[in-house]
């Protein structure tokens, strides 16, 4: 493509308005307006769509794999450009690839990969999402609890050292297990302090939040709940006013009710956002799935280890929003910010993602009028195609 471009044949939404028979420009991979038709320059190449919609591209700050690879199983740079890509084909323009708890080994060795792939500019990648080891064994999950440990110094010192080299680095983390003094020099380095899979009262996850933490993971999920005389971590979040929380939107891992009843409690600057929580199966008919020699099945539109514990999702971030759509009852306006500005904005990436105003990276996604991915661009780049 030229370095100005000019998208039209679809409406345009640019994250809080609509605008039809206009057109989105582009400039070196990034929006400089959007303008009527008759106002397009003379000499920007024009690319016209065939109806539909355009909208921001989907920001997923959960990803564990993807076509075929498990980042886990295989931490290594040709791994984040295949889940890259296997995702784009969902509408996801942006996301972190996520290592679920492992040894120090292979932390290390993703976080090279990270690394590799910021130097490498790979399409769609923004960071790495660390989501262990430091985690509460008695709200585990899928996670295998003989590598669930305590952070030690070198742990602290290796986060550090990685939130300075990577674009963005997310860390999960239990409040009952990683003191508030950690949580305080890891969101100081840099790092995104998310509490996830943890049991902690309420009291200790605002102790946490109060030191830095600022992000909860796959909310109600793998964390202590909310009750009557203690609200625990969903309660915190909850009451919160500026942490964010991600959630799995597929019917399986949350309720209906609760997540109606989560998002008329919650209330802004920090928002709700959607993950995928996704595993190896997005973009393929895999059927089982491997991590750390345990298998996982795939049936019912749900991953499962062989004890039924739910082992990620079966989930991209399109099914995500129309499940918000026509499930929960979400307008859409509302859906497709939860996709794509309240994640960039949990990670302070909303200056140049999550919209498609002007300085914005011009990532987004064609939808057909039942959207329906038609294809998805990455700074101003088509990056997959339906046709």
């Amino acid at each position: 493509m030229s370095d100005l471009a000019a998208i039209s044949g679809a409406c345009i939404f640019d994250g809080e308005n609509w605008f039809d028979d206009a057109a989105l420009l582009i400039e070196f991979g990034y929006v400089t307006g959007i303008v009527a038709q008759s106002d397009i320059p003379d000499q920007a190449e024009r690319v016209v769509l065939n109806g539909g919609m355009i909208v921001p591209g989907f920001v997923d700050l959960q990803v564990n794999g993807g076509g075929g690879v498990l980042f886990n199983n295989a931490p290594t740079l040709d791994s984040i450009r295949t889940i890259c890509t296997a995702h784009a084909q969902f509408g996801t323009t942006a996301l972190l690839p996520t290592l679920i708890t492992d040894t120090a080994e292979i932390n290390i060795q993703a976080i090279g990969a990270g690394v590799a792939a910021a130097a490498e500019r790979v399409p769609g990648f923004i960071g790495l999402h660390l989501e262990g080891p430091h985690l509460a064994l008695s709200r585990k999950g899928t996670h295998d609890p003989s590598l669930i440990r305590p952070m030690d110094a070198t742990d602290l010192e290796r986060l550090c050292a990685a939130a300075a080299a990577l674009p963005n680095l997310l860390c999960t983390v239990a409040a009952e297990t990683v003191p508030p003094a950690q949580i305080a020099r890891l969101a100081a380095s840099g790092a995104i302090v998310s509490i996830g899979h943890s049991d902690a009262s309420y009291d200790q996850t605002m102790a946490a939040f109060e030191a830095g933490a600022s992000m909860a993971t796959h909310l109600f999920n793998a964390m202590s709940q909310l009750g009557n005389r203690e609200p625990g971590v969903v309660g915190a979040v909850l009451d919160s006013k500026t942490v964010h929380a991600g959630l799995i939107a597929d019917g399986i891992h949350v309720h209906t009710a609760s997540i109606g009843a989560a998002l008329r409690a919650k209330q802004g600057p920090g928002h709700i956002f959607l993950v995928t929580d996704s595993m190896s199966q997005t973009g393929t008919d895999l059927k089982t799935i491997e991590l750390n020699g345990r298998t996982i099945t795939r049936a019912d539109g749900a991953l499962r280890l062989a004890d039924g514990t739910l082992a990620g999702a079966d989930l991209d971030m399109i099914d995500a929003v129309n499940f918000m759509i026509d499930r929960i009852g979400l307008e859409p306006d509302e859906a497709f910010r939860m996709a794509a500005l309240y994640p960039a904005r949990a990670i302070g990436a909303d200056g140049r993602l999550g919209h498609l105003r002007p300085s914005a990276e011009a990532s987004f996604v064609h939808l057909s009028d039942d959207r329906q991915v038609q294809s998805t661009w990455i700074a101003g780049e088509k990056v997959w195609s339906l046709n």
